[in-house]
C-alpha cells in the first residue's frame, strides 16, 4: 500500500505523512513546490493528478481543494479517496461518486461523528455535538477560510428551519481536562450533522466554539457583518487545546481532548487508512460505517488524545 496526501507538506498533511511512515505504511507527500513534495502536482490539473496516481492505492486529501473531479480521478481508478473536508455541500457531492470514496476522515467530522455513533448506540437521540478549537493554534489556510465562510451562511437544521451559522448559543458541561472556560457555544454547518441525522432518523446538531472567548464572540458578531471579516486579526487570543463531544438527551457525554487540533486529525485520517485497506470499498461510505470508537481507543490514547 502506497498513501498519496494532497497538501502532504501543509498543516495537517505533514503530520499525517510523518505517522503513516512511522507506522511502516509508504506515504508521498505531493504538492505543487517540488521542493517540499514527494510529488510535484497541482490539484487544479487532472492530468497532472493522473499521472501522479502511478502506484498508489491511496489518497488523502489535505490539500483543502474542494472539486469533486479529484474523488472521481481517483476513485474511477479503484484508488480510494479519503477527505478531510466538513463542508457539508462537497460532502453531500462525494456521496454520489461512483467507487471508494471515505468521508469524515479527521476530527470533525470524524471523531465528533464516531462519539455521535457511540453516544446513539446506547440511547435514543436527539444527538448534540460540540466542537471546541484553539484559538491560538496556527491553522492551515483551507481550515481559517473554512470558519470564516460560514460568516452569514444559512444551513438547514434537522427541524427544517434555516439557520445561520454562529447563532442559537447552547451551553455544554466540558470536561475538566479540557481546560476550557464554561461559555455558550454556536451553531455551525458541519456536515457529520446532516449524515447522522439522515442515517439515525433523529436530530444531530453540531456547535461550535473556541477557546477564547473573544474569539466566539468575535464569530457570532461577524456572522451579521462577513464583510467585517477583513478587520479581524491574524492571530487571536488562545492557546492550541481542543474538545470534542457528544451529548445524548439520555446517558453520559462521551468527548474527547487533546493538542493541536491538525495533528488530531491526521491521526484520526491515519487510523482511517489503515481501516479502509482492509475493506473492499465500492462506494462511498463515511467513518461510522468502517471505524467504531472502541476499535480506536488504544490508538487515540496512545496518541495523546484523551477520551471520556
Amino acid at each position: 500500500m502506497t498513501v498519496l496526501v494532497l497538501g502532504g507538506y501543509g498543516a495537517v498533511g505533514a503530520h499525517l505523512v510523518r505517522l503513516l511512515r512511522a507506522q511502516g505504511i509508504p506515504a508521498l507527500a505531493a504538492g505543487r513546490d517540488a521542493a517540499r513534495a514527494d510529488r510535484a502536482l497541482d490539484v487544479t490539473d487532472l492530468d497532472s493528478v493522473a499521472a501522479a496516481l502511478a502506484g498508489v492505492s491511496t489518497v488523502v486529501n489535505c490539500a483543502g481543494t474542494e472539486d469533486v473531479r479529484l474523488a472521481a480521478a481517483c476513485a474511477g481508478r479503484g484508488i480510494a479517496f479519503l477527505e478531510i473536508s466538513a463542508t457539508s455541500g462537497y460532502v453531500r457531492a462525494l456521496e454520489r461518486v461512483d467507487g471508494p470514496v471515505v468521508l469524515g476522515v479527521g476530527l470533525a467530522p470524524g471523531l465528533t461523528t464516531l462519539l455521535a455513533v457511540d453516544a446513539l448506540a446506547n440511547g435514543p437521540g436527539p444527538v448534540d455535538i460540540m466542537v471546541g478549537l484553539g484559538a491560538g493554534e496556527r491553522h492551515g489556510p483551507a481550515a481559517t477560510a473554512w470558519t470564516y465562510g460560514l460568516l452569514g451562511r444559512h444551513f438547514a437544521d434537522a427541524d427544517g428551519s434555516a439557520v445561520r451559522n454562529f447563532t442559537r448559543p447552547a451551553r455544554f458541561a466540558l470536561p475538566e481536562p479540557s481546560g476550557y472556560p464554561p461559555f455558550p457555544a454556536l451553531r455551525a454547518d458541519f456536515a457529520d450533522q446532516h449524515r447522522l441525522t439522515r442515517d439515525f432518523a433523529v436530530p444531530v446538531r453540531t456547535y461550535l466554539r473556541m477557546d477564547s472567548r473573544l474569539a466566539t464572540a468575535g464569530l457570532a458578531a461577524l456572522t451579521w457583518a462577513p464583510a467585517l471579516r477583513a478587520l479581524t486579526p491574524r492571530r487571536m487570543p488562545g492557546g492550541d487545546r481542543w474538545v470534542i463531544l457528544a451529548r445524548p438527551a439520555d446517558g453520559p457525554t462521551r468527548w474527547a481532548t487533546g493538542r493541536g487540533q491538525s495533528r488530531a486529525t491526521a491521526v484520526v485520517a491515519a487510523l482511517t487508512v489503515r481501516a479502509a485497506a482492509h475493506r473492499r470499498l465500492t462506494a462511498p461510505a463515511w467513518i461510522h460505517e468502517i471505524l467504531a470508537l472502541d476499535m480506536v481507543r488504544q490508538e487515540l490514547a496512545a496518541a495523546g488524545i484523551g477520551l471520556g
